[in-house]
């Protein structure tokens, strides 16, 4: 056995172990320590080398960085709770009504706005799900499109700042969180402009399958209407630019910029009148569980990839994708069909974890902007919440929706949705502004091409007997002194 297979057979187990079903942080870590000490007993590496680990385990536990995590992830769970969605909806709801298709376009609209002060998935699909989907059924709308365009719009989250998705990649990617979110940007407006176009296609060629709202059910008009959407928009504008403006004019760091979002969820929750005891222990068993699933997963990721690499694993990707046809266009096509297919069955973290590391090397040795790279990756990996089997969106509107809604209307309404991102993903490869427009323009410095010249200090020309005269006629005056 030479060490060129051990990571062939790393990679190949871990998929074995993931298509059984084993938890995926302690398959991670399991197969990192089983490999290792096989590594160790054939002589690829000396023991010295697993010494390490515990080290890179407490730079994880002591990374300023991932406590955005937790603050953003209970910041989601207040305000799903708290009642905003409701209103948000609601008022939209009044708003688009007259139109056809209405109610889809203040699903969308609303779920962008969501995603952009919960930074959670969950919260939006639940929160959306609840509210709107017996709204769409009692008007008639057709089913796989109540269901595939709330599930859809909760999945903008991901991509929208403050995306916990973005956090995690710029982490493991080794570039700024307040780089991943300005080029998010971009991709989050095109990604919902399409959702609005697909329902207002919809809305002509189908007009029956998303109906206007009939008009004793749009209540509020005028003052009053507008009234209710300022109540409902403005105050989650405000915790935005809290949010996210820190981060973009430099004033605060992620995980500053997430405790004050923290605070803020709360103070919007106290304004409703519904920040209580318990709104706020759920809010917090819903973290804690959420970031002790991160943090294991993480660990299980730095054991695999440390005895990965012991074995010249970032060598063999590299050989094996660093020389595909096409070159930058190649490897990009087959890097997003592979983690397409990998969502089918892990899901983001996992997938960040454990294979952005391995691709970020050959990206960045092929002259692609990690940044640019990492959002990429984000838009691809929305998909990992919509398709079968493991299409958490899916899971969490089956959870919630009525009986009457049957899984296949689920799942098939979220195939047109799934092909959108994926032309989403198409579209930022042909067209990187979607992307760079919205990043710092300063100059960056390539190191490698600066040469520093440092000029030969000046010789004096005088003579060894000259030097000698100075130095006798030196000790003359001092003997006379």
């Amino acid at each position: 056995m030479t060490a060129e297979i051990m990571a062939p057979l790393m990679f190949v187990g871990l998929i074995g172990f993931l298509l059984i079903g084993y938890p995926v942080a302690f398959s991670l870590a399991a197969l990192g320590l089983f490999f290792g000490i096989i590594g160790v007993h054939l002589g690829f590496f000396v023991p010295d080398f697993l010494a390490s680990l515990p080290l890179r385990v407490f730079g994880i536990l002591s990374n300023d960085l991932l406590l955005a995590i937790p603050f953003f992830t209970f910041m989601g769970a207040i305000l799903e709770r708290c009642g905003l969605a409701e209103d948000l909806l609601e008022s939209m709801g009044q708003a688009f009504g007259a139109l056809p298709g209405g109610l889809a376009y203040s699903v969308i609209v609303v779920g962008a706005i969501l995603g952009a002060i919960t930074g959670t998935v969950a919260a939006s699909v639940i929160a959306m799900g609840m509210i709107a989907l017996p709204a769409m059924m009692r008007y008639g709308y057709n089913m796989k499109i109540a269901t595939g365009v709330i599930a859809a719009s909760g999945t903008i989250t991901q991509l929208i700042p403050p995306s916990l998705v973005l956090v995690v990649l710029a982490d493991q990617l080794g570039r700024s969180v307040g780089d991943m979110y300005a080029g998010a940007i971009g991709p989050s407006i095109v990604q919902t402009l399409l959702f609005i176009v697909f329902i207002w296609v919809v809305s002509i060629v189908r007009p029956q399958w998303v109906p206007a709202l009939p008009p004793e059910a749009r209540k509020l008009r005028g003052w009053a209407l507008w009234t209710r959407v300022a109540w409902g928009v403005v105050p989650s504008l405000g915790l935005i630019f809290l949010v996210l403006g820190t981060i973009f004019f430099g004033l605060a760091t992620p995980t500053e910029s997430g405790a004050m979002g923290a605070v803020g969820a709360m103070v919007l929750a106290a304004m409703r009148g519904r920040l209580t005891p318990t709104l706020v222990s759920q809010g917090m068993d819903s973290t804690m569980r959420i970031t002790a699933m991160v943090i294991f997963i993480l660990i299980g990721a730095t054991v695999f990839s440390l005895v990965f690499q012991g074995f010249d694993g970032g060598l063999w990707i590299e050989h094996l994708l660093g020389d595909l046809p096409g070159g930058k266009v190649g490897f990009l096509i087959v890097v997003n069909l592979f983690v397409f297919f990998l969502a089918f069955f892990l899901d983001f973290f996992e997938i960040a974890f454990i294979v952005v590391p391995l691709l970020a090397p050959v990206a960045q040795k092929l002259g692609i902007d990690l940044v640019w790279f990492g959002v990429l990756l984000c838009v691809n990996l929305q998909t990992s919440y919509m398709h079968p089997p493991f299409g958490f969106a899916l899971f969490y509107l089956r959870g919630i929706a009525p009986r009457e809604v049957k899984s296949n209307d689920i799942y098939l309404g979220a195939i047109p949705w799934v092909f959108l991102q994926l032309v989403m993903v198409s579209l930022v490869i042909a067209f990187p502004d979607v992307i760079t427009a919205f990043l710092s323009t300063d100059p960056i410095v390539d190191l490698d091409q600066v040469n520093i010249q440092l000029e030969a200090p000046a010789v004096d020309a005088t003579s060894d007997d000259d030097l000698q005269k100075q130095f006798e006629r030196s000790v003359q005056d001092a003997g006379k002194k």
